[in-house]
């Protein structure tokens, strides 16, 4: 068997309907012995819905690598907190100053006010940024190997559509689904499951200070 041949044996297991008819246009004495094309069939979809990213940072190895992000990144908030509540004891210090307070004095105290919310955004928009690039690294390694345990799943449970609902939160359709088409839980017990990770333990809830007139932004969420 030639070379030819194999191609045109494999192209019409592969593509029956396209083979006959070629076939037919060259040699319509053999095309007349070949079996007729079976009609494709309908197979009811049986969907999924999964949240891929928040599936992946609810595992037991996804949560503990946000609590080691921020254990790595409380510090910076710690730094962050210091200088916003330095900036606001300064504001209440300039409120409160006696009229007697020159205009260059007052200008000079606003001034180091200015110099330190304007240090205060810097240094608070770094650490987020910071942040959340650890975050995507530290959940799309979880993610890459969540891959497998979806497809297992999917197969195991017959299902013939997966649609990943992130994108709704980017601008997507909204998707509206029957309870129990979303497999987000059951994919996130299967991973624990195989990746043998435990349970973080809760983290504490940080004490809470007298709210700021500076900036709120944190490199992360407080827990």
């Amino acid at each position: 068997m030639n070379r030819n041949i194999v191609l045109a044996s494999a192209l019409a297991a592969a593509f029956p309907t396209v083979f006959l008819h070629a076939q037919t246009a060259a040699a319509p004495a053999a095309a007349a012995t070949a079996p007729a094309a079976v009609a494709p069939q309908a197979v009811p979809a049986k969907i999924a819905i999964i949240e891929y990213e928040q599936v992946a940072a609810a595992t037991n190895e996804g949560q503990r690598a946000l609590q080691e992000l921020q254990t790595k990144y409380q510090p910076k908030k710690a730094q962050l907190d210091a200088l916003g509540a330095e900036i606001e004891s300064l504001q209440k210090q300039l409120q409160a100053a006696p009229a007697t307070m020159t205009d260059d004095e007052r200008a000079s105290r606003a001034r180091t006010i200015d110099t330190k919310q304007k240090q205060y955004q810097r240094d608070a928009e770094d650490a987020t940024n910071a942040y959340n690039s650890d975050v995507q690294e530290a959940i799309g390694k979880v993610a890459q190997k969540l891959g497998p345990v979806v497809i297992k799943y999917v197969q195991q449970n017959g299902y013939t559509m997966l649609l990943d609902n992130n994108g709704q939160q980017q601008g997507g359709l909204t998707l509206m689904w029957a309870p129990g088409t979303d497999i987000s839980q059951a994919v996130v017990d299967a991973y624990n499951a195989s990746s043998g990770v435990a349970a973080p333990p809760p983290a504490a809830p940080a004490p809470q200070r007298p709210r700021s007139t500076a900036p709120a932004a944190k490199p992360g969420p407080s827990k």
